[in-house]
């Protein structure tokens, strides 16, 4: 493998990232996925002969908010110029974390955690997490969503029957969606439920197994997210029956069907609400955050349509999202059987000012999805960083755009506006750009380093992976030309849930959250591109057909400005990925960096790599993805 890295721990940076240690938490690394209190949990880690001669590795684990170390841990076995390691610590409390200690037979010691290597006593913030809360169902892992917003996917004939209702913007399928104005939420297209049933074959072929519905309850809006009724689906978008029907076909055909819930707040047409409204003596008065007599309240962001619940209210609590008469209940239930549920604005709903009702009100639902199907999944929305938040005590997995929307778009940036059309966001919707600049390769492995580490492992399998969604732009309106195909297979081999948004395969364009609900061009209403469908459905396919791609280890290998090079890992598997911006031509890694790379078949991008005795070159063309699945050396 050529040169020897010299132990010297001022050297410390130039190590490969290669050659570095590694640990992550799956089950490479942690045997037991599902521990339970009390119970023995081995640990193991990586560490190649590049470090040095290494005299012991111990593990630092928390008790009882006390830190210990373990006993020096054992030589589980040796691959090539890799030896591994592996120790116990015990589950004495639900949450536990713990990093590693590498002692050098120099005497030189380096700590291991969630960022990799570091000479300094690191914070605990950044150590590895482990704990015993119940992990979402094992089908999140093989998952393939796609989210639909009703109004815009399909209009069915059904559909002609319903009058626009009085707050409507009527619009012909082919009409383009405003950027802009006061109507934007009022635009009114009219796609139903009876039409996403009759496109689900397409949903079939494209890959997908797992629907996302944005809110379907009746509102006065396009989005629905101000709900005036829990109750009853939409008639607009065909009633109750309509999802019950919906939600059978999709089984039928191996999929499963989420829907999307405002446990935050209404709408101010809501039903409790109007009870409630300058009406202190209702009972649902407590439901709000009332003053004044009732007529002045809080709401989300001050939007006056959207007024915020209060859940210290218990009657909310019963008749929302406690037990088996609740809303929360009702659409798991036959006849309609839901799968589960995203919850919208998951990170606000229960704290207001000196209140924080968050944790408590995530694990009230939770309870209620278990008691009535406990192969139901939960997602909680995060617009921000969700890690430290999201263990898997409440939500089993966020809808995020830290640790992997910010990041691929900031390597694909486009920062040519002059190119965007009037009413454009500029920096894109939702913060996406933040105001940092540009970004490479290496900052792109950094920040989503940065912004996993706070994961359990099982949590972040069930992240959503999306590009883009109905809440901001698309992806393809801001990046380079091209980027999309490289941009989605990063979602589909990165750990957590790829995320299909409706029109993403179609290669729509959306320069702003409204402008990317663009009606689906089934009929060939709008540009599109015919290409990008086999590019998803053969990510697709190989993501539900390698497991390492569901449920591996994740191991970076290289990076540059423009290249980024990766193995998903498991006991039966690995598979390699190599995607890049720009051309990269001195992408060469170490023969022994991942197992039976000679081996190594290709699936995706017709790339080949170029083995010798002691290295390997990885293809670097630009704006390319290359995957390779290789047999496994567990």
């Amino acid at each position: 493998m050529g040169r020897k890295w010299h132990t010297k721990m001022t050297d410390l940076a130039k190590l490969p990232i290669a050659l570095q240690p590694h640990h992550d938490g799956s089950a490479l690394y942690v045997p037991n996925q599902k521990p339970k209190l009390l119970e023995k949990v081995k640990v193991r880690i990586r560490v190649h002969e590049a470090i040095g001669k290494v005299k012991e590795v111990r593990v630092r684990f928390s008790e009882s908010g006390e830190a210990f170390p373990t006993p020096p841990a054992k030589v589980l076995r040796r691959d090539g110029g890799w030896t591994w390691y592996e120790a116990t610590i015990v589950m004495h409390n639900p949450k536990m974390h713990y990093r590693f200690l590498i002692v050098l037979k120099s005497g030189e010691t380096v700590w291991y955690n969630t960022q990799g290597l570091s000479t300094l006593i690191p914070a605990d913030i950044l150590d590895f997490r482990i704990n015993t809360f119940s992990s979402a169902p094992d089908w999140g892992k093989n998952a393939v969503m796609y989210q639909i917003f009703p109004d815009r996917f399909a209009r069915s004939a059904q559909a002609d029957k319903h009058k626009a209702p009085d707050w409507a913007v009527p619009q012909k399928w082919a009409d383009p969606v405003m950027l802009d104005g006061r109507d934007r939420s009022q635009q009114f297209y009219g796609g139903d439920l009876w039409g996403v049933i009759e496109h689900l074959d397409h949903l079939k072929k494209l890959g997908v197994n797992l629907v996302y519905l944005t809110p379907m309850s009746p509102g006065r809006s396009n989005h629905r997210y101000d709900a005036s009724s829990f109750d009853q689906i939409d008639p607009l978008l065909g009633g109750n029956k309509a999802l019950a029907a919906l939600v059978e076909a999709a089984h039928k055909r191996g999929m499963r069907v989420i829907g999307d819930l405002t446990t935050n707040h209404s709408g101010i047409g809501h039903e409790w609400f109007k009870s409630a409204f300058k009406n202190p003596s209702a009972p649902e008065s407590e439901f709000y955050y009332f003053s004044d007599k009732n007529t002045k309240y809080d709401s989300w962001f001050g939007v006056p349509s959207l007024p915020k619940f209060n859940w210290k209210s218990r009657e909310l609590r019963k008749r929302f999202i406690e037990g088996p008469t609740s809303v929360v209940a009702r659409w798991l239930k036959a006849p309609y059987k839901m799968d589960g549920w995203r919850i919208d604005v998951a990170n606000m709903t229960g704290r207001i000012r000196d209140e924080d009702m968050y944790l408590e009100v995530a694990q009230v639902i939770r309870k209620t999805m278990v008691d009535i199907n406990p192969d139901t999944i939960m997602l909680g929305e995060y617009t921000g960083d969700a890690a430290y938040e999201v263990q898997g005590d409440g939500w089993q997995g966020a809808m995020t755009y830290s640790n992997f929307t910010k990041p691929v778009w900031r390597w694909f940036y486009n920062d040519n506006s002059k190119q965007r059309p009037k009413g454009a966001e500029n920096p894109p919707g939702f913060s996406m750009w933040d105001g940092t600049p540009k970004a490479g390769g290496r900052e792109l492995v950094k920040s989503y380093t940065q912004f996993i580490a706070g994961f359990p492992w099982h949590v972040r399998l069930h992240n959503m992976n999306p590009l883009d969604t109905h809440d901001i732009p698309r992806f393809k309106s801001y990046a380079i030309k091209g980027a999309q195909k490289v941009a989605a297979g990063l979602q589909f081999t990165f750990p957590g849930i790829p995320v299909i948004w409706a029109g993403d395969e179609f290669g729509l364009d959306g320069f702003n959250g409204e402008s990317s609900r663009t009606p689906i061009p089934w009929n060939n209403e709008r540009p599109h591109d015919t290409k990008m469908i086999e590019t998803y459905a053969a990510l697709a396919q190989i993501r539900r057909g390698n497991s390492a791609l569901n449920d591996g280890s994740m191991r970076f290998l290289y990076a540059s400005d423009e290249a980024i090079v990766f193995v998903r890992e498991n006991a039966k598997q690995s598979i390699l990925v190599a995607a890049t911006r720009g051309a990269d031509n001195k992408i060469v890694l170490p023969r022994d960096v991942v197992a039976n790379i000679a081996k190594a078949e290709n699936l995706f991008g017709g790339g080949k790599l170029t083995v010798t005795g002691t290295s390997v070159k990885v293809p670097g063309e630009k704006l390319s993805l290359n995957i390779w699945r290789l047999p496994a050396k567990a």
